[in-house]
């Protein structure tokens, strides 16, 4: 025990304690130079955002070394507590948090303010590689795969009640977790399937949609059945169906639309083939239709979701990415804005505070959101690229020491860590860029707030000290 305690020092991986420094740093001088004025020029002013900023990163070497002096076993003996003590909190914010820019999401104690959503987090990983180390457990298995959606789904209906919608979305990167640890290639099929119908549905004509459906599933039928007689019948039943439909709203005049008269042919000679099939022992019909019928139900329940669910800005920041609708100056100013400051900041950029854009606050929110703008004004393509060189090198490391992980709690924790911080560094970099959605996360050691550096330093340094300990865990 004793040579554990002394060694654990000596075992720290330097080079991802380096990168995360030097990514704080970047972080610090960005903020810096994106709320620079005149009347502030001293870069330890704590009344500025960059001196506010100094005082969290301070804390979070504090919050290091706390991480390092509990036991590493604790987070695998109390990670259920903890997940339930964080979901406490997301449930207690909805009713006694702050609203910040229109997210009820927020303590606020004095001056200070702290975002239970980030650390959630840090729980949900933790009790996702509890789970998922303890039993063996398969991914067959309806129950586990059960268990594992109610423990991320439950932050995230949380998350979305207190109309954060951004900090939701970034869970659903926990299937990276899961595909690694062996859930089937189709989950994940599934879940590209879902967003491709979903932008479709916004694009298309629902009649277009439903006729490419159609032939999507039959070309499966064809390449599973491979015999032009079942294929024919197939055909025609449809075809004949949809006739004597189309013929009995004509002659009787229903005014049924033809998308209407379509779907209900296609529903008729479903039951026909349905028949057809059982008789001849083709099971395998029974999953196209499921596969057919879902994404038909899907494509139109997406109007519904889209007209009332979200909320208008969002509905405008998706219109505006899948070019419906064009707002320069309204919802579509912040992301204009940015890919301006971007795309003046040439190869080698301006120089440290001579960015036109950020000095004039042409960005909104361009210390948090939209701080990698800062950082394409001022240094150029070489700075961009040094920074996402930066962030591709601590992904590349995490993944890493994941893998020479002894304890299985330790690998899924680590590409969970991986997972967070990939999916906030691609977002957030599309966002400033056009090619994702405007959705409000930070990026990780860069944007201003005590929150969301608190809950990655935390994320990242609970790894790094399993990784220290790892030939003392075989879990």
């Amino acid at each position: 025990m004793n040579k554990r305690k002394t060694n654990i020092w000596n075992n720290i991986d330097w080079i991802t304690v380096l990168l995360y420094i030097t990514l704080i740093i970047f972080g610090w001088l960005s903020i810096y130079s994106a709320v620079y004025n005149d009347g502030h020029q001293s870069i330890f002013d704590i009344t500025q955002r960059y001196g506010k900023q100094l005082l969290w990163i301070s804390a979070s070497f504090i919050l290091i070394l706390i991480v390092f002096l509990i036991d590493v076993k604790f987070y695998s003996l109390f990670a259920y507590f903890i997940y339930i003590a964080t979901i406490l909190l997301l449930i207690s914010v909805l009713f006694l948090g702050k609203e910040v820019h229109g997210a009820r999401s927020w303590f606020e104690i004095g001056n200070f303010r702290v975002q239970p959503s980030e650390f959630a987090k840090v729980a949900t990983s933790i009790v996702l590689a509890k789970y998922m180390s303890s039993y063996n457990q398969k991914f067959k298995k309806f129950k586990n795969l059960f268990t594992l959606a109610i423990i991320i789904l439950t932050p995230v209906v949380l998350i979305f009640l207190q109309n954060d919608t951004g900090s939701a979305l970034v869970y659903f990167a926990f299937i990276l977790v899961l595909y690694r640890e062996g859930l089937s290639i189709n989950y994940i099929f599934i879940g590209i399937l879902i967003a491709v119908l979903f932008i479709v549905s916004l694009l298309v004509d629902k009649l277009i949609i439903l006729f490419s459906i159609e032939i999507i599933a039959i070309i499966i039928f064809a390449f599973r059945n491979k015999k032009i007689k079942n294929i024919i019948i197939t055909l025609i039943t449809i075809s004949s169906a949809t006739f004597v439909v189309w013929g009995i709203n004509k002659i009787f005049s229903f005014n049924l639309s033809f998308y209407i008269v379509n779907l209900i042919g296609l529903t008729l000679s479903t039951i026909i083939l349905s028949i057809f099939a059982y008789w001849n022992k083709m099971n395998y019909i029974f999953i196209i239709l499921g596969i057919l019928y879902s994404s038909i139900l899907f494509t139109n329940s997406v109007g519904y979701f889209f007209n009332n669910i979200l909320e208008p800005h969002q509905q405008t920041r998706i219109n505006i990415l899948l070019g419906i609708k064009k707002d320069p100056l309204g919802t579509g100013y912040n992301v204009n804005q940015s890919k301006i400051a971007i795309g003046s900041g040439g190869f080698s950029g301006k120089g440290f505070l001579q960015g036109t854009q950020t000095k004039f606050n042409f960005v909104p929110e361009q210390s948090t959101d939209f701080i990698f703008c800062t950082i394409g004004e001022e240094s150029g393509f070489i700075g961009t690229s040094i920074v996402i060189l930066l962030f591709v090198s601590l992904l590349m490391r995490i993944i890493y020491l994941a893998e020479r992980q002894r304890s299985k709690f330790s690998r899924i924790y680590g590409y969970c860590v991986a997972s967070i911080i990939f999916f906030h560094f691609v977002i957030n970099i599309g966002m400033t860029i056009g090619i994702t959605p405007v959705i409000g996360i930070p990026l990780p050691f860069f944007s201003y707030g005590g929150s969301s550096l608190w809950a990655f330093t935390i994320l990242l340094f609970i790894f790094i000290r399993l990784d220290a300990s790892r030939l003392d865990l075989f879990a």
